[in-house]
């Protein structure tokens, strides 16, 4: 049976509420969004930012602010690092980002003193839930590494992971995915798909099943993987992981789904740091806002356990 983003929730319950703490809060989408998330009891959250201003846009949306704990910081850099360093410190399970920009917010992620740098590189992964598809689908990286070299594949698997297991995929399988699902010289991907193959059957790459070149047909398509006689793969439409070549194709793939596919939902997280980044875009729906938190909440679980 698939678990969905209703399934994470109540997984969380079951894990306790955590705390997130959210960069420069005087945002009103990340605000309802925050409130949504204490009300499904999937966390807490600490504010960081302009006090008056997150009390302004508190009262326009009616939001009760009794029992937040709310820094005051109007500078929105100092602001960010003070919310980082709540995660740093382990005050907070998670980091969100608010009313900042990307390359400010990330420099607070990288920051030396007080960020969640691990020492491997970072990435990004998106969790779909999408009706017709039996399995949780995994999609890495649509978002932040743009050319991932093999040893940068590597890294992006090692990090997808504990998001899988967080999940409840204890053992998943991942497809590096190309055009085609055979290896030909002249398409690096395929033989890069390959060697990731290789090394996981060598045992240099653990805790999962990796099966490439596939093409997206072959991983997600069972009756596709009939009718192409793929029944001697590791993996026959069944895969959890879709391990993209490059920004472009997992970006495309990802809109294409969020844009085009009814009663899809999704959540998103950065992977690789010291406890899970939610770094949503403004466009994201209310709804992806509060289901990156719950995943970041499974996640954080996973990570605390693993330590």
């Amino acid at each position: 049976m698939k678990k969905g983003f209703d399934e994470l929730i109540a997984k969380v319950n079951e894990c306790g509420t955590k705390k997130v703490a959210v960069s420069v809060a005087q945002d009103e989408a990340v605000l309802e969004a925050v409130a949504e998330a204490k009300k499904r009891g999937i966390a807490d959250a600490i504010l960081v930012g302009d006090e008056a201003k997150i009390r302004e846009i508190a009262a326009s949306i009616e939001m009760d602010l009794t029992g937040y704990e709310i820094i005051d910081e109007p500078d929105m850099i100092q602001a960010s690092l003070k919310a980082v360093k709540l995660a740093h410190e382990g005050k907070a399970d998670m980091y969100m980002k608010g009313l900042i920009d990307t390359k400010n917010f990330l420099k607070s992620v990288l920051d030396k003193e007080v960020g969640l740098r691990t020492g491997g590189p970072l990435s990004h992964v998106c969790v779909f839930d999408i009706p017709g598809i039996e399995q949780l689908l995994f999609l890495t990286d649509v978002a932040f590494m743009t050319y991932p070299t093999l040893e940068d594949k590597v890294h992006i698997i090692n990090n997808t992971l504990p998001v899988a297991r967080a999940c409840g995929v204890e053992c998943p399988k991942i497809a590096p995915l190309a055009a085609v699902e055979v290896v030909n010289p002249k398409m690096p991907v395929t033989v890069e798909a390959e060697q990731l193959t290789q090394m996981n059957e060598a045992g240099d790459i653990t805790g999962c099943i990796i099966d490439g070149p596939l093409s997206l047909d072959l991983a997600i398509d069972p009756e596709a993987a009939k009718h192409k006689g793929a029944t001697g793969r590791k993996i026959q439409g069944d895969a959890d992981i879709l391990l993209f070549p490059d920004i472009h194709a997992g970006n495309l793939v990802y809109k294409a789904i969020v844009h085009m596919v009814p009663g899809v939902k999704n959540g998103c997280i950065l992977t690789g740091t010291k406890v899970p980044v939610i770094l949503t875009s403004r466009s994201d729906t209310f709804e992806t806002k509060v289901n990156s938190m719950a995943l970041a909440a499974v996640v954080a679980e996973e990570l605390k356990k693993n330590d």
